[in-house]
């Protein structure tokens, strides 16, 4: 197919930071790796204003490449329903709604009716799909991207690491950790150690005994909304109310990594949770089980191992998209 690709190049619309790298090596590459011509189409010189000049610009490119598919991951709302029902109305449309756990009520409830085809990668969003009388919903999830390399398991350079911006909680939850004799290495924007390249990324999984994910919705521990008044401010603000299944879920096993995720609803339908990852719910559960599993090498190492060859199968983009492609073609 010819794939028009509505798309960020770069992480937030912010050259500084670096290029999309989801969008870029995740949904994109697959496209062209699966046999797929693909014609992007970056907004991100928009997003400081003139957005009117975007909705006629989109328009225009789209009828010049006259795609057999637009494929979105929109942002927020830069493009209006009219320039969407445009698009519907003469190619086949379809947008990743990757948040709906804590989205689809003030925000894909009101765009997915513009598209031909959804993607959710929640499952109890689709009766809500239902209701609004749309049919055309493809479940999906966020993936690893795809490496051609050979991928294994490096030697130990970290006993607990983790990857992600910071943010008060997750700020508050390592140092709790530390206090209790569990030293985690954070890399990613806020910390001290900074951001890492995608490489630099997957050599951290494979060489880290635990790679923790940690949450990055709301927490309602009063222990940490009391440590600073501000984090009532933050806690109470964030619409991130509920943790999702995100792409880091699937990163760490595929790049050979342990992982210890704090527990998201369904998680479960892609891992067999104790064999093949591992999962807890509170700060006490996290420190006892870094010590459970620190102290158990041959363990760890057998739930890492079948991790990786279930994310190797099953959990990159190419073979998602690769079903969903299959059913619209």
């Amino acid at each position: 197919m010819k794939i028009m690709y509505v798309d960020l190049e770069f992480d937030y619309g912010l050259e500084s930071r670096g290029i999309n790298t989801i969008g870029q090596l995740g949904f994109k590459r697959s496209f062209e790796e699966l046999g797929h011509t693909v014609s992007p189409f970056y907004y991100d010189k928009y997003l400081s204003g003139n957005l009117e000049q975007l909705q006629t610009d989109i328009k225009n490119f789209a009828d010049e490449e006259r795609p057999d598919l637009v494929f979105f991951i929109l942002f927020r709302d830069q493009f209006t329903l009219e320039t969407l029902h445009y698009l519907k109305s003469k190619y086949k449309t379809i947008n990743f709604f990757g948040d709906d756990s804590w989205r689809f009520d003030n925000f894909t409830k009101l765009f997915a009716p513009a598209f031909t085809y959804s993607m959710t990668s929640d499952k109890f969003s689709l009766p809500k799909y239902k209701e609004l009388g749309i049919q055309k919903v493809f479940m999906s999830q966020w993936a690893a991207i795809d490496d051609a390399r050979p991928i294994k398991p490096l030697p130990y350079k970290h006993d607990v690491s983790f990857l992600g911006a910071c943010n008060p909680f997750r700020a508050w939850f390592v140092k709790q950790m530390k206090k209790q004799g569990i030293v985690v290495q954070c890399f990613g924007n806020g910390w001290p150690n900074g951001s890492i390249s995608n490489d630099e990324m997957t050599k951290l999984f494979a060489s880290s005994k635990i790679n923790l994910n940690l949450s990055n919705s709301a927490s309602f521990d009063l222990r940490y909304m009391f440590s600073n008044p501000k984090n009532f401010v933050h806690t109470f603000h964030t619409k991130k109310n509920a943790s999702q299944i995100k792409a880091r879920n699937f990163e760490i096993n595929y790049y050979a990594g342990f992982q210890l995720a704090d527990y998201v609803a369904a998680l479960e339908d892609y891992y067999h949770i104790g064999k093949e990852i591992a999962c807890y719910s509170t700060l006490e559960d996290a420190i006892l089980l870094c010590n459970y599993y620190l102290n158990n090498e041959k363990l760890r190492e057998q739930i890492r191992d079948q991790g990786f060859a279930k994310a190797q199968k099953m959990y990159s983009y190419k073979t998602q998209l690769k079903i969903i492609l299959d059913q619209i073609e």
